[in-house]
């Protein structure tokens, strides 16, 4: 641990990237977050009713009706950008994944972090196959999870990547799902011990404790409401629920009380800072994930009121910060909860600025600190005595791998010591 402090200091000391301070100290934890990384355009697969696009100006068409399905014009259309796939003969959205991977070495390098944490879909489109689709897991997993990221944090002693799945890694079949984790066990830079688990990064136990939760799984086992909008982005319910594959439904007491473990795991953790870790989002203003969000809520939002420091997720391809007062849940701690979700790592995503108004006129117990969407990018959080300081990054369409500094928030310590 000694020797990566003096490298922080030393970049710090060195470099300041424009809108950062100095840090006065090295922080005692550092991290980096990001999801929805694993989408290869080369991989992607049409459905019969789709029509390849021969051309750039038929790809931004389906661009813009998509953007225009979420904003009111066409004032600040960000299209993803680009590529096209001979194979498939169509132009295709570009991926993220690299430029992302490059930026956050690029950033850790300078800024030091010790650890990194992957929220989930880290396999487009369906995770593993078991070689069902005719192409090799082996190869998958070269060129999602290994390449990209397998360089990430070196030369920092004990770096991991903790790992979770997300709903398109579970697609297939709970063999197929196990597959990728097994992958992840056996590499040298990730960790994924179980499909949930809690663990205190080398050379941090008195200081951090992670909790990952499998939100996929959780969902499978609740009652979930098919999001739907009007056109001014008001929600309504027509009867119609989601429906998820046996496999992915818990099949084990331990899995089967995911729940409870979670609310003993962080009421019993001595770690001064717990954070809890899932795919899906509590909170997020894409338009198009707020009825899982709801029921998850619902599972666990009370045990993180009352237990954690902060929420990180993906699922939803934007980067936002929120805070959730947490009112009139028992126990709770009185300082907001801060939630976040950076699922930006590989895919675009507009936000629905009409569904995010009046999600917030409908729930003022949420605060909305920072959102962009159809972008690339990632997160890193740092504790520094009673605070955590989460930044968010973008990296240009260009591929340039560049991380763009984009906003910085502080938060207090919230969470209690176990023997309080």
């Amino acid at each position: 641990m000694l020797q990566k402090r003096i490298v922080r200091i030393a970049a710090i000391a060195c470099l300041v990237l424009p809108g950062m301070d100095v840090l006065a100290s090295p922080p005692e934890a550092s991290f980096v977050v990001f999801g929805d990384s694993g989408y290869i355009p080369s991989y992607e697969q049409f459905d019969d009713d789709d029509v390849p696009m021969r051309t750039l100006g038929e790809y931004l068409a389906v661009e813009a009706e998509e953007w225009l399905e979420r904003n009111p014009s066409l004032d600040g259309f960000t299209p993803t950008p680009w590529t096209f796939e001979s194979a498939l003969g169509s132009f295709v959205p570009a991926s993220g994944m690299y430029p992302v991977a490059w930026a956050m070495d690029d950033y850790c390098s300078t800024w030091g972090c010790d650890f990194a944490a992957m929220v989930g879909d880290n396999i487009y489109p369906d995770g593993a196959t078991l070689g069902a689709d005719g192409i090799s897991d082996a190869r998958r997993f070269r060129q999602m999870l290994d390449q990209p990221f397998g360089r990430l944090g070196e030369g920092v002693a004990d770096f991991r990547i903790y790992a979770m799945l997300g709903n398109h890694d579970w697609r297939i079949s709970r063999e197929a799902a196990l597959a990728q984790m097994a992958y992840l066990q056996q590499h040298p830079k990730f960790e994924m011990p179980d499909l949930f688990y809690r663990v205190s990064p080398p050379g941090l136990e008195d200081q951090l404790e992670l909790f990952v939760i499998d939100t996929e799984m959780l969902l499978a086992g609740a009652a979930v409401h098919k999001d739907n909008l009007d056109e001014e982005g008001r929600e309504f319910r027509t009867g119609e629920m989601e429906e998820w594959d046996p496999h992915i439904r818990a099949q084990t007491d331990a899995e089967r009380n995911m729940v409870p473990w979670l609310e003993d795991a962080l009421a019993s953790s001595s770690a001064k800072w717990k954070i809890v870790i899932g795919h899906h989002a509590l909170w997020s203003g894409g338009g198009s994930k707020f009825e899982k969000a709801r029921s998850l809520r619902e599972l666990y939002l009370p045990i993180l009121c009352r237990h954690a420091d902060a929420y990180f997720s993906g699922d939803d391809h934007v980067l936002e910060a929120y805070t959730d007062g947490c009112e009139g849940i028992d126990g709770a701690r009185p300082e907001p909860l801060p939630v976040f979700v950076s699922g930006a790592a590989s895919k675009y995503r507009p936000l629905h600025p009409g569904f995010m108004a009046r999600q917030a006129e409908a729930n003022p117990q949420i605060r909305n600190l920072w959102s962009k969407g159809a972008t690339w990018g990632f997160m890193h959080a740092r504790t520094d005595g009673d605070t955590l300081i989460v930044r968010l990054l973008t990296t240009p369409g260009d591929s340039s791998g560049r991380p763009v500094l984009e906003a910085e928030f502080s938060f207090p310590h919230r969470s209690a010591a176990a023997a309080d």
